[in-house]
């Protein structure tokens, strides 16, 4: 990068900057103040859609001069504010099912079918009112969590299965448990609640996924997938190259 004090000797005393200089306000970097520098250089971007959006600061790191995400990543407020509503839903989700399979259970091992018809309809409750807003709330809150931030939804295998495994149980929710859950409460309704083992088993398969998608979510293990290495890789490159662009820059202001 290139400085020329505004005050000095002989022409460089009444020098006007060029145009696509422009005077700087503030002296950067130790510089003099009155200090004239390229336009690209004040605004901190070279112009560049692989770099243009990112602050002085992630520019100097180089840690995240890469290309840019396809969507926009979120603001600092609003992820950790969707970070904590996905956390209080996904936790909602397991104590949810660890409900269900406490109602299941004894629906199944008491032998009163008064007793069992209350555990069903209790478990048509829980169904109906908090199984599906609840788990789509968890699934979406993460979907994005997952896009507009660094983790990505390809990039990292525990987020990658995180996705999937939770899609599979918001499906088998919708498809599997609350149609059971409906079937008995009906029975029960009518007075002669036949239990199920399935209603034991589907709930308990829900709780040991949803204690396996907490461990992971805690933990992040297995690293990157084969896309999350490339990006890694193409980000390194970059940075290296702005290392070296920067390099060049201050070697031609110090001659």
């Amino acid at each position: 990068m290139r400085t020329i004090p505004a005050a000095g000797r002989g022409r460089d005393r009444a020098r006007t900057p060029g145009p696509r200089e422009r005077k700087v306000p503030a002296p950067l970097f130790g510089e003099a103040p009155g200090t004239y520098r390229r336009t690209e250089d004040v605004s901190g971007t070279y112009s560049s859609p692989r770099t243009s959006g990112y602050s002085r600061g992630q520019m100097y790191r180089g840690a995240r001069v890469a290309t840019v995400e396809p969507m926009q990543q979120l603001s600092r407020p609003a992820r950790r504010a969707l970070l904590v509503l996905h956390v209080a839903v996904s936790v909602s989700w397991l104590g949810l099912t660890l409900g269900l399979l406490a109602l299941g259970i004894t629906g199944y091992t008491t032998g009163s079918p008064d007793m069992a018809g209350v555990a069903y309809r209790a478990m048509k409750i829980f169904g109906d009112w908090l199984v599906l807003p609840v788990a789509l709330v968890s699934l979406v809150s993460g979907l994005v969590l997952s896009l507009r931030t660094a983790w990505g939804l390809a990039r990292h295998r525990w987020v990658h299965l995180k996705f999937w495994l939770t899609l599979i149980t918001v499906l088998l929710s919708v498809f599997s448990l609350r149609p059971g859950i409906n079937h008995l409460a009906a029975q029960a309704a009518a007075g002669t609640p036949t239990p199920d083992i399935s209603l034991v088993v589907a709930p308990t398969v829900a709780t040991a996924t949803y204690l396996f998608i907490t461990a992971i979510s805690v933990l992040k293990p297995w690293g990157l997938t084969k896309h999350g290495s490339r990006l890694r890789e193409a980000q390194s490159a970059e940075a290296r190259a702005g290392r070296a662009r920067r390099s060049g820059i201050k070697g031609a202001g110090v001659r």
